[in-house]
């Protein structure tokens, strides 16, 4: 497109059309692609910014927002992996996560199993971190108890010291995560609440096939 649309405008174009079988792709990563691309496009802010949903010990599901840094077969963030999320999805490797398109009026949920990246993986992307993201992995105890903002303001000063002059290495601590599909829902919104939704749904025991079902709104 040569210019960005009117979000509004385009927001109620897409609800008007709607979304249909035969318009989908076989396979969900590249159905999400064609809508990811399509919401960079038309300028949407921040399409990678996605829920992260992962459980505790205690059964309680705890959400927060987090970057999509990767899509290969499956979903890749990167976190502290001592973090609330990061301790959580390490003793119980499942994930949910949405990615939240309102203005769009569109959603795609995505639940499934979870590892963690080759730390290759994770040392390549934190060399592409701007330095002061790459001082701060360093500087943060995530989701820990902090005494004030001073505290955490003189920790990124001592970490700023200890690299002063060379290249800053990645934190053990700090790493990737990978989100392995098991269901895919793309969801287009639609007047009077008869939404669109499809679902595809896969047993990761017979590869790469997929099951889509058109849902009740």
């Amino acid at each position: 497109m040569s210019a960005c649309p009117d979000l509004d405008v385009l927001r109620s174009e897409l609800q008007e059309r709607g979304l249909r079988r035969a318009e989908l792709a076989d396979d969900p990563f590249e159905q999400f692609r064609r809508w990811f691309d399509f919401a960079t496009e038309v300028g949407l802010h921040e399409p990678e910014a996605m829920i992260v949903s992962s459980v505790g010990d205690d059964g309680v599901p705890s959400s927060r927002h987090v970057l999509l840094r990767g899509l290969d077969h499956g979903f890749v963030f990167f976190t502290n992996y001592a973090s609330h999320k990061g301790r959580e999805l390490a003793a119980r490797p499942v994930a949910a996560i949405c990615f939240p398109w309102n203005l769009l009026a569109r959603q795609v949920r995505v639940e499934g199993t979870v590892e963690r990246v080759t730390p290759a993986e994770s040392d390549e992307y934190f060399a592409t971190r701007p330095r002061g993201s790459q001082i701060g992995a360093w500087a943060s105890d995530q989701s820990e108890v902090l005494d004030g903002r001073a505290s955490l303001e003189a920790r990124w000063a001592a970490a700023e010291t200890r690299f002063a002059g060379t290249d800053v290495p990645r934190p053990p601590h700090w790493g990737g995560f990978r989100v392995f599909p098991r269901r895919v829902e793309f969801w287009q919104g639609r007047p009077s609440r008869l939404h669109d939704r499809f679902r595809y749904t896969t047993d990761r025991t017979v590869g790469t096939e997929w099951t889509i079902d058109r849902l009740s709104p």
